[in-house]
């Protein structure tokens, strides 16, 4: 796992402005902290900052290897599953190989296959080829889009990398964000990440499943890899046990690594499946598991019930641990801990872009910095709720039936207004329900229906492949940049494409047959985690109820009143926000406390990046 940034221009000779490849790498310092390199040529510069996984000797990059026509070179990020496989057949094709990496093996993947090596490749990547030979340079990111990777076109070729953070440190770019980029923001808080967004006036994501090709006649992309429908033949039991069999491979394929691993243990159905698959895993191997989970000081004796979260999650965290007999570990966070406005600015400047979450990118942002005192590697259980089922949404008759995204629907039936923060005139301005409209229609028109199904089973089809095309691409880009950010590689099991495609296209009704959310899931798993979560409902993330944290955001927030000129106010309702800093903690909406974090998040951001609104 590493971070990856380039420059490619045809017009000029880049071996004179090293400095500025350099600087570029710098930013990513912590998404790889054991090394750094650059391959610099005329045209291109490759940048490199390495977090060592597998072959911690041998895998340094950029990586190269010659033909009689020229070099080609590599810088990558992520991990491949099958590596030792395709290495394997690589070999039989006469291919040699200096490491164990399997860094070496894309390249030689590459020699051997092309643009087409993407389709022999399983796991979570972005990485960037420049080829001598035609003088290309190619962007690759993997099929779930679970590593990032944005490109910045320019007069003459491209800036990119594996954040912003890399392309903004470029001396031509500069940090303007117009009205786009704050529809996509505005969007981006209700959980939809519109394809290819960025924040930055300029500069798009390389989509996920896509291969963008850049030469001396500009920019084209092919999508390699996209949901598609076929018919499901296998019964419910043949079904389960599918499911099972692909866990058991995915989960033994993500444990491969020459450096500490462990688990996300949550006390959900989701990480204690797979916490249970790698416990078994590792006696096997005759090694033990390591887990970590969060929790809030007081928490357990303090909870109040709350729709989405019914019970406190560290009874279900204890009963998984006893059951597998595991080595534990709780991060114990207070209120103090998360208001610190250092840890606000280190979360923002992970994600480039002020996400308003609070406590819930926060605890997690704390969470992974413990974990890396004691692994480099964690496995988490993200993904498995859109790809088996597991939303309350997804089991809301109207929310199904409504003609915008399943969970905006779910959100605009509690509330009259999920952004009651934003200032009227940018509301205005954007005209927000327009665009998610629009969002909406274009990510509906992608999806492909088998022409013979029913009513019901076309609806639920579209709300999948809408949790996988759009939902789950907020929550991959939230775990990917707050983990990078401590130099944790999190590696998600669950987004492994052939269960992907699989669960896909089985039907509605085999995906719910005991009556609960992630039927599939729960039969699959259920010899490996213990009764009490396998008949636990749906919990979401967890989040403090101190009503001390509210407090000590409150009057953050009342420092942020006091500097009339700030630009927050550009995007923030003072009225609103004087309202919200001065209400009883004790009985505050969550969509208040959520309206601070945005306020303060701003407030930061403003102060890190020092943007210029084109409004």
């Amino acid at each position: 796992m590493c971070g990856i940034t380039g420059w490619v221009s045809y017009d000029s000779d880049l071996r004179s402005r090293r400095h500025v490849i350099d600087d570029m790498v710098a930013t990513m310092e912590r998404r790889g902290p054991d090394d750094s390199g650059v391959w610099l040529r005329r045209n291109v510069a490759l940048g490199h900052r390495r977090l060592a996984v597998i072959d911690l000797d041998g895998g340094k990059q950029p990586m190269t290897i010659r033909t009689p026509n020229g070099t080609v070179a590599l810088t990558y990020s992520g991990e491949v599953y099958n590596y030792q496989e395709l290495r394997r057949e690589l070999i039989g094709k006469g291919h040699r190989f200096r490491t164990q990496s399997d860094t070496e093996v894309v390249l030689n993947a590459y020699a051997e296959w092309g643009d087409t090596l993407v389709d022999h490749l399983n796991g979570m990547f972005a990485f960037a080829l420049w080829d001598d030979r035609d003088s290309r340079l190619l962007l690759i990111r993997d099929r779930l889009g679970v590593k990032p990777l944005y490109y910045y076109p320019t007069a003459d070729g491209v800036l990119f990398g594996s954040e912003p953070k890399a392309i903004l440190a470029h001396p031509f770019v500069k940090k303007v964000v117009d009205l786009e980029g704050l529809r996509g923001l505005m969007s981006h808080a209700l959980f939809t990440k519109p394809p290819g967004w960025s924040l930055w006036k300029g500069m798009s994501e390389v989509l996920p499943g896509t291969v963008v090709s850049v030469d001396a006649d500009g920019i084209r992309s092919r999508t390699y890899w996209q949901l598609q429908p076929s018919e499901h033949r296998d019964d419910r039991q043949s079904t389960i046990e599918h499911v099972r069999e692909l866990l058991d491979d995915i989960v033994q394929r993500q444990l491969v690594a020459d450096v500490p691993r462990c688990v996300l243990l949550s006390g959900g159905l989701d990480s204690s499946t797979i916490t249970g698959l790698a416990a078994r895993q590792l006696d096997n191997d005759g090694s033990s598991l390591r887990t970590f989970s969060v929790d809030f000081a007081g928490h357990e004796q303090n909870f109040t019930r709350e729709p989405g979260w019914e019970e406190p999650d560290s009874r279900f965290v204890r009963d998984m641990v006893a059951y597998r007999q595991l080595r534990h570990e709780v991060v114990m966070l207070d209120a103090e801990t998360l208001k610190d406005p250092a840890v606000r600015r280190a979360r923002i400047a992970a994600r480039d872009l002020p996400s308003g979450f609070g406590d819930f990118d926060t605890s997690l942002y704390l969470l992974f910095d413990a974990i890396k005192s004691n692994s480099t590697v964690a496995l988490s259980g993200e993904t498995a709720d859109e790809v088996f089922g597991g939303y309350p949404w997804m089991h809301d008759e109207a929310a199904q039936r409504d003609s915008t995204f399943p969970w905006i629907s779910f959100i605009r039936a509690r509330t009259d207004d999920p952004l009651p923060w934003v200032s009227g005139e940018l509301r205005r301005t954007m005209d927000l329900n327009h665009y998610i409209d629009d969002l909406y229609r274009s990510a509906a028109a992608e999806i492909d229906y088998l022409d013979d199904v029913g009513e019901s089973e076309r609806r639920m089809r579209t709300v999948f492949y809408l949790s996988i095309a759009r939902f789950v691409r907020y929550l991959l880009d939230r775990k990917d940049r707050l983990s990078m950010a401590v130099g944790l590689e999190v590696r998600v099991p669950f987004c492994d494409h052939r269960l992907v495609e699989y669960v896909y296209n089985v039907p509605w009704s085999l995906k719910t047959f005991d009556g609960q959310e992630k039927s599939l899931l729960r039969a699959a798993s259920g010899d490996v985690v213990p009764r009490s979560i396998r008949n636990r409902k749906k919990a979401g993330y967890p989040l403090t109820q101190d009503a001390d944290y509210l407090r000590n955001i409150q009057e953050q927030a009342q420092e942020v009143l006091g500097v009339p000129s700030s630009p927050v106010f550009e995007l923030i309702d003072r009225s609103w926000l004087e309202h919200a800093a001065k209400v009883d903690a004790e009985s505050t909406p969550r969509s208040t406390r959520s309206g601070i974090e945005a306020a303060l998040d701003l407030h930061h951001w403003f102060d890190l990046y020092k943007p210029r609104l084109e409004l």
